[in-house]
């Protein structure tokens, strides 16, 4: 369920700025003000995302859908973790 943010539509209010949330279903009728019992007015939020993609940097997760990835050993030069490809790859330049 999610939480929604409410402004108090009381210009008397004595609560905290006037805004309160509720955890609530979508389809349940705006939540009245817990200081003066006002109905109040449901606010648009930015919503909070939580990504886990932690996993998405392991080496069997590259290997799995056909990558290959690299560590840096030093400049110009690279060693494979994961993957098929060449073992190192280095500039010829350096």
């Amino acid at each position: 369920m999610p939480i929604y943010e409410y402004r108090c539509d009381n210009p008397a209010c004595t609560g905290q700025d006037a805004r309160y949330e509720r955890l609530q279903r979508l389809h349940e009728p705006d939540a009245p003000c817990p200081h003066c019992q006002v109905p109040g007015t449901r606010l648009i939020s930015a919503p909070s995302v939580a990504m886990g993609g932690s996993h998405h940097l392991k080496e069997k997760h590259f290997s799995e859908r056909g990558f290959t990835q690299y560590k840096r050993l030093e400049k110009g030069v690279y060693e494979k973790t994961a993957g098929t490809g060449p073992a190192i790859i280095s500039d010829p330049g350096d």
